[in-house]
């Protein structure tokens, strides 16, 4: 089933998004394995970035073996706090 990730970086800019996708996504233009869709821009108050992975597990995987190791190490230019994140169990997901 796939699953939704929302993340809302309070005060975030595109600067730091750049600066943080470019840390953890695997080239430009590139998705994470099990990664099937991507999408951000800004929200009110901050930015909001959206991903849908083709399962819980993938996502998992990232988070722990990718994002979350990055994000501790410290990203220069990138988020300084962690995102409000809403997880989705998603029930449809069209092309």
């Amino acid at each position: 089933m796939a699953y939704g990730i929302v993340h809302f970086f309070q005060d975030g800019t595109k600067e730091q998004y750049e600066a943080s996708l470019a840390a953890v996504h695997p080239g430009p233009d590139q998705l994470p394995d099990g990664q099937i869709f991507h999408a951000a821009g800004p929200s009110a108050g901050g930015w909001t970035i959206m991903a849908v992975h083709d399962s819980k597990e993938s996502w998992e995987r990232f988070r722990d073996d990718i994002l979350m190791p990055r994000m501790q190490q410290g990203i220069e230019g990138g988020f300084q706090t962690p995102p409000q994140e809403t997880a989705i169990d998603l029930y449809k997901v069209m092309p």
